[in-house]
């Protein structure tokens, strides 16, 4: 989609049956079983969201996802893990990755590059916590209606104000009030909760142990299932 993007319109989608090589967040894989689950690219061009910032566009993308799957699955727990993954039942449902090209102190477009776990049942890669709605509410599911769904909440969350998606997304966080995390350069295991996500996505962590404050980028720090 990179290479179309310039002629493309806000909004626009382009969908794929099958994710042969898929790729998350600096290098994780993806798997999607060929016309099973959702996988696509949609292009965003957030007129309102400064280079800066762009981490708001994240939370949109992640909260109109979440909102969604809510509507689908109300009896499981929905959340985000930070940064942009889905999280239903404390396992993961969705991947997000977004790419950003950036002219300046705006950004000129991004490119949500998304998967959602369906209809698929059984999983044969390393991954090593994942679940479908399918396998959640134990029936299938018409993936074209997900879909339409899915980008319309996007484009409402990308109507709101920052503070306004800030705000949802802090209330959605998975793990929020405590997660045992490894700082991956020291090895360091320690237990925290979330004292802050900045607008550039920096995440701050308070130990439970009252030491002082630690703030990673993503893959600094990782969870411990």
């Amino acid at each position: 989609m990179a290479g179309i993007a310039a002629d493309l319109p806000h909004g626009a989608v382009v969908v794929t049956d099958e994710q042969t090589a898929g790729r998350g967040q600096r290098g994780n894989s993806w798997e999607a079983e060929p016309g099973a689950n959702l996988t696509f690219s949609l292009l965003l061009r957030p007129e309102s969201i400064r280079a800066a910032e762009q981490f708001s566009l994240s939370e949109a993308v992640a909260l109109g996802i979440a909102g969604v799957l809510r509507r689908y699955l109300p009896d499981i727990p929905v959340e985000i893990k930070w940064p942009n993954d889905i999280y239903a039942a404390d396992r993961k449902i969705c991947g997000i990755l977004i790419e950003n090209s950036l002219i300046g102190p705006k950004i000129r477009h991004s490119i949500a590059g998304i998967g959602i776990n369906v209809n698929q049942t059984e999983w044969r890669s390393d991954a090593p916590n994942p679940v479908s709605m399918a396998q959640l509410a134990g029936h299938t599911f018409t993936l074209d209606g997900i879909l339409e769904e899915v980008v319309g909440a996007i484009m409402v969350q990308l109507s709101h104000t920052p503070a306004e998606r800030h705000s949802a997304y802090m209330d959605s966080l998975w793990g929020r009030h405590g997660l045992t995390y490894r700082d991956t350069s020291t090895g360091d295991v320690f237990r925290a909760t979330v004292s802050s996500i900045a607008p550039d996505g920096m995440l701050t962590l308070a130990p439970t142990d009252g030491s002082a404050l630690r703030t990673y980028a993503f893959k600094e720090v990782a969870v411990i299932l």
